[in-house]
Protein backbone atom coordinates (compact mmCIF):
# COMPACT_ATOMS: atom_id res chain seq x y z
CA UNK A 1 0.00 0.00 0.00
CA UNK A 2 1.53 2.91 -0.97
CA UNK A 3 1.75 6.01 1.43
CA UNK A 4 -0.60 8.53 -0.45
CA UNK A 5 -3.45 5.21 -0.14
CA UNK A 6 -2.67 4.98 3.59
CA UNK A 7 -2.73 8.76 3.84
CA UNK A 8 -6.27 8.79 1.88
CA UNK A 9 -7.90 6.21 4.69
CA UNK A 10 -6.59 7.60 7.38
CA UNK A 11 -8.42 10.99 6.17
CA UNK A 12 -11.46 8.91 5.25
CA UNK A 13 -11.39 7.75 8.70
CA UNK A 14 -11.06 11.24 10.89
CA UNK A 15 -13.72 12.39 8.50
CA UNK A 16 -15.59 9.91 9.64
CA UNK A 17 -15.13 10.15 13.38
CA UNK A 18 -15.54 13.77 12.91
CA UNK A 19 -18.64 13.43 11.44
CA UNK A 20 -19.91 11.33 14.33
CA UNK A 21 -18.77 13.86 16.87
CA UNK A 22 -20.44 16.45 15.12
CA UNK A 23 -23.60 14.48 15.06
CA UNK A 24 -23.96 12.74 18.16
CA UNK A 25 -24.93 16.16 21.03
CA UNK A 26 -24.92 14.23 24.63
CA UNK A 27 -26.88 16.63 26.71
CA UNK A 28 -27.16 16.49 30.44
CA UNK A 29 -30.54 17.55 31.99
CA UNK A 30 -32.25 17.96 35.26
CA UNK A 31 -35.64 18.35 37.06
CA UNK A 32 -36.03 19.64 40.73
CA UNK A 33 -39.13 20.58 42.45
CA UNK A 34 -37.00 22.95 45.07
CA UNK A 35 -39.94 23.64 47.75
CA UNK A 36 -39.90 27.59 47.44
CA UNK A 37 -36.06 27.62 48.36
CA UNK A 38 -36.55 26.11 52.24
CA UNK A 39 -35.32 23.08 53.47
CA UNK A 40 -38.66 20.68 53.76
CA UNK A 41 -37.07 18.56 56.81
CA UNK A 42 -35.42 21.96 58.78
CA UNK A 43 -37.98 24.56 58.05
CA UNK A 44 -37.36 28.07 58.41
CA UNK A 45 -34.05 27.10 56.92
CA UNK A 46 -32.65 27.95 53.25
CA UNK A 47 -32.02 24.57 50.88
CA UNK A 48 -30.50 26.76 48.42
CA UNK A 49 -26.54 25.84 49.68
CA UNK A 50 -28.00 22.14 48.84
CA UNK A 51 -29.79 22.82 45.99
CA UNK A 52 -26.64 24.57 44.29
CA UNK A 53 -24.55 21.55 46.10
CA UNK A 54 -26.44 18.96 44.02
CA UNK A 55 -26.23 20.76 40.87
CA UNK A 56 -22.52 21.50 41.18
CA UNK A 57 -21.82 18.15 41.85
CA UNK A 58 -24.09 16.37 38.48
CA UNK A 59 -22.98 19.96 36.14
CA UNK A 60 -26.33 19.39 34.16
CA UNK A 61 -26.28 21.72 30.97
CA UNK A 62 -30.30 22.72 31.85
CA UNK A 63 -31.99 22.22 35.03
CA UNK A 64 -35.92 22.60 35.06
CA UNK A 65 -37.03 23.89 38.16
CA UNK A 66 -40.61 23.88 40.16
CA UNK A 67 -42.12 25.55 43.44
CA UNK A 68 -39.53 28.90 42.43
CA UNK A 69 -39.96 31.93 44.55
CA UNK A 70 -39.20 35.49 43.31
CA UNK A 71 -39.06 38.34 45.80
CA UNK A 72 -42.10 37.06 47.79
CA UNK A 73 -42.12 37.85 51.59
CA UNK A 74 -41.70 34.18 53.05
CA UNK A 75 -37.90 33.92 51.09
CA UNK A 76 -37.44 36.32 53.94
CA UNK A 77 -37.99 34.24 56.86
CA UNK A 78 -34.97 32.02 55.66
CA UNK A 79 -33.12 34.53 54.60
CA UNK A 80 -31.99 36.71 57.49
CA UNK A 81 -34.99 38.94 56.46
CA UNK A 82 -34.47 39.90 53.13
CA UNK A 83 -36.74 38.47 50.01
CA UNK A 84 -34.59 36.62 47.37
CA UNK A 85 -35.27 35.99 43.47
CA UNK A 86 -34.16 32.14 43.96
CA UNK A 87 -33.02 31.63 40.23
CA UNK A 88 -30.83 34.14 40.39
CA UNK A 89 -29.41 33.36 44.28
CA UNK A 90 -29.19 29.64 42.47
CA UNK A 91 -27.56 31.28 39.54
CA UNK A 92 -24.76 33.16 41.40
CA UNK A 93 -23.79 29.71 43.49
CA UNK A 94 -23.61 27.61 40.05
CA UNK A 95 -21.84 29.85 37.57
CA UNK A 96 -24.86 29.25 35.29
CA UNK A 97 -27.59 31.92 33.63
CA UNK A 98 -30.85 31.48 35.22
CA UNK A 99 -34.56 32.40 34.05
CA UNK A 100 -37.74 32.87 36.18
CA UNK A 101 -40.95 31.85 34.57
CA UNK A 102 -44.02 33.53 36.73
CA UNK A 103 -46.87 31.31 37.12
CA UNK A 104 -48.79 33.57 39.26
CA UNK A 105 -48.53 36.87 42.09
CA UNK A 106 -47.69 35.39 45.75
CA UNK A 107 -46.68 37.18 48.91
CA UNK A 108 -46.16 40.52 47.48
CA UNK A 109 -43.84 38.56 44.39
CA UNK A 110 -43.85 35.70 42.12
CA UNK A 111 -44.15 32.30 42.18
CA UNK A 112 -43.51 29.52 38.89
CA UNK A 113 -40.91 27.77 37.47
CA UNK A 114 -37.34 28.32 36.56
CA UNK A 115 -34.28 27.47 34.38
CA UNK A 116 -30.74 27.26 34.70
CA UNK A 117 -28.47 27.05 31.91
CA UNK A 118 -25.22 26.77 30.53
CA UNK A 119 -26.02 28.96 27.82
CA UNK A 120 -27.33 32.63 27.40
CA UNK A 121 -30.34 31.83 25.57
CA UNK A 122 -33.81 33.58 26.18
CA UNK A 123 -36.76 32.22 27.45
CA UNK A 124 -40.30 32.08 26.60
CA UNK A 125 -43.21 31.57 29.05
CA UNK A 126 -46.63 30.04 28.23
CA UNK A 127 -50.30 30.33 30.40
CA UNK A 128 -51.12 26.72 30.71
CA UNK A 129 -55.06 26.43 31.07
CA UNK A 130 -56.80 25.82 34.13
CA UNK A 131 -60.27 24.65 33.45
CA UNK A 132 -60.95 24.07 36.63
CA UNK A 133 -59.93 26.97 38.09
CA UNK A 134 -56.98 26.63 41.00
CA UNK A 135 -53.55 27.86 40.77
CA UNK A 136 -52.06 29.50 37.75
CA UNK A 137 -49.44 27.26 36.05
CA UNK A 138 -46.78 27.89 33.04
CA UNK A 139 -44.31 26.35 31.00
CA UNK A 140 -40.96 28.04 30.79
CA UNK A 141 -38.47 27.14 27.51
CA UNK A 142 -35.41 28.03 25.87
CA UNK A 143 -33.86 27.19 22.60
CA UNK A 144 -30.52 26.76 22.06
CA UNK A 145 -28.12 25.98 18.82
CA UNK A 146 -25.12 24.03 19.85
CA UNK A 147 -21.61 24.93 18.40
CA UNK A 148 -22.25 21.93 15.74
CA UNK A 149 -25.41 23.59 14.34
CA UNK A 150 -27.90 20.90 16.65
CA UNK A 151 -30.80 22.87 18.03
CA UNK A 152 -32.90 21.81 21.36
CA UNK A 153 -36.03 23.16 22.88
CA UNK A 154 -35.62 22.77 26.47
CA UNK A 155 -38.29 23.35 28.76
CA UNK A 156 -39.98 22.98 32.57
CA UNK A 157 -43.47 23.08 34.11
CA UNK A 158 -45.16 22.12 37.23
CA UNK A 159 -48.66 21.04 36.57
CA UNK A 160 -52.06 21.33 38.86
CA UNK A 161 -51.72 19.26 41.91
CA UNK A 162 -55.77 19.46 42.82
CA UNK A 163 -57.49 18.55 39.52
CA UNK A 164 -57.05 15.90 37.33
CA UNK A 165 -59.14 18.12 34.29
CA UNK A 166 -56.61 20.71 34.43
CA UNK A 167 -53.74 18.36 34.48
CA UNK A 168 -55.12 16.60 30.94
CA UNK A 169 -55.10 19.72 29.72
CA UNK A 170 -52.43 21.41 30.79
CA UNK A 171 -50.28 17.90 29.34
CA UNK A 172 -51.98 18.29 26.14
CA UNK A 173 -50.76 22.06 25.93
CA UNK A 174 -47.34 20.94 26.86
CA UNK A 175 -47.02 18.28 24.21
CA UNK A 176 -48.39 20.81 21.72
CA UNK A 177 -45.72 23.95 21.95
CA UNK A 178 -43.03 20.89 22.33
CA UNK A 179 -43.61 19.24 19.30
CA UNK A 180 -45.23 22.14 17.20
CA UNK A 181 -41.21 22.82 15.68
CA UNK A 182 -39.28 20.40 14.22
CA UNK A 183 -36.95 20.52 16.44
CA UNK A 184 -36.23 18.30 19.16
CA UNK A 185 -37.62 19.29 22.60
CA UNK A 186 -37.11 17.50 25.75
CA UNK A 187 -39.38 19.05 28.88
CA UNK A 188 -38.79 18.49 32.37
CA UNK A 189 -41.06 18.81 35.58
CA UNK A 190 -43.04 18.19 38.82
CA UNK A 191 -46.04 17.06 36.60
CA UNK A 192 -48.09 15.68 39.45
CA UNK A 193 -48.98 12.66 37.74
CA UNK A 194 -48.59 8.99 38.19
CA UNK A 195 -48.29 6.33 35.34
CA UNK A 196 -51.38 4.93 35.30
CA UNK A 197 -53.31 8.37 35.31
CA UNK A 198 -54.84 9.88 32.11
CA UNK A 199 -52.49 12.89 32.19
CA UNK A 200 -49.72 10.17 31.60
CA UNK A 201 -51.16 8.53 29.04
CA UNK A 202 -52.37 12.01 26.90
CA UNK A 203 -48.83 13.52 27.15
CA UNK A 204 -47.29 9.63 26.14
CA UNK A 205 -49.08 9.68 23.21
CA UNK A 206 -46.92 12.39 21.73
CA UNK A 207 -43.83 12.22 24.08
CA UNK A 208 -42.00 9.36 25.51
CA UNK A 209 -40.78 9.14 29.28
CA UNK A 210 -37.05 9.02 29.10
CA UNK A 211 -36.88 6.61 32.72
CA UNK A 212 -39.13 4.38 30.78
CA UNK A 213 -37.33 4.37 27.43
CA UNK A 214 -34.19 3.64 29.81
CA UNK A 215 -35.78 1.15 32.12
CA UNK A 216 -36.86 1.01 35.54
CA UNK A 217 -38.05 3.78 36.59
CA UNK A 218 -37.52 4.82 39.55
CA UNK A 219 -39.64 6.81 42.20
CA UNK A 220 -39.08 10.55 42.99
CA UNK A 221 -41.57 11.23 46.56
CA UNK A 222 -41.38 12.10 49.20
CA UNK A 223 -37.51 11.86 49.88
CA UNK A 224 -37.94 10.11 52.87
CA UNK A 225 -40.01 7.34 51.37
CA UNK A 226 -40.91 7.63 47.90
CA UNK A 227 -44.56 6.14 46.96
CA UNK A 228 -44.86 8.02 43.78
CA UNK A 229 -43.16 8.96 40.76
CA UNK A 230 -44.34 13.02 39.73
CA UNK A 231 -40.91 14.26 38.51
CA UNK A 232 -40.35 13.28 34.91
CA UNK A 233 -38.65 14.14 31.64
CA UNK A 234 -40.75 13.70 28.50
CA UNK A 235 -38.92 13.93 24.91
CA UNK A 236 -40.58 14.49 21.28
CA UNK A 237 -40.79 11.05 19.48
CA UNK A 238 -39.65 12.87 15.87
CA UNK A 239 -36.17 12.95 17.25
CA UNK A 240 -33.48 10.84 17.40
CA UNK A 241 -32.87 10.71 21.26
CA UNK A 242 -30.94 8.36 22.91
CA UNK A 243 -31.48 7.56 26.72
CA UNK A 244 -27.97 6.93 28.46
CA UNK A 245 -28.44 7.22 31.76
CA UNK A 246 -31.52 8.15 34.60
CA UNK A 247 -30.91 8.94 38.34
CA UNK A 248 -33.10 9.66 40.82
CA UNK A 249 -30.44 11.47 43.61
CA UNK A 250 -30.64 10.15 46.86
CA UNK A 251 -30.71 14.09 48.84
CA UNK A 252 -33.13 15.79 51.23
CA UNK A 253 -32.64 19.55 50.66
CA UNK A 254 -36.30 19.13 48.88
CA UNK A 255 -39.49 17.10 49.61
CA UNK A 256 -39.05 16.02 45.93
CA UNK A 257 -35.90 14.16 44.51
CA UNK A 258 -33.93 15.23 41.33
CA UNK A 259 -33.78 13.04 38.44
CA UNK A 260 -30.34 13.64 36.06
CA UNK A 261 -30.79 12.08 32.65
CA UNK A 262 -28.05 12.17 30.34
CA UNK A 263 -29.20 11.90 26.54
CA UNK A 264 -27.57 11.67 23.45
CA UNK A 265 -28.82 13.68 20.21
CA UNK A 266 -28.18 12.45 16.72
Amino acid sequence: MTQSIRRAITGCFLLLFCFGLLQAQEIKVLTYNIYHGEKNYERGKSNLEAIAAVINEYKPDFVAMQEVDSMTIRTAAFNNGIRKDLVQELAKLTGMYGHFGKAMDYDNGGYGEAILSRFPDKPSVYKLPIPKGGEERALITIQHTFSNGQKIVFGGTHLCHEFEENRIAQVKQVASIATTKAIPAVILGDFNITPDSKPYKAITAKMNDAAVLHGNPQLTFPYHKPKYRLDYIFLNKNSKWKVKDVKVIKNDASDHMPVLVTLSLE
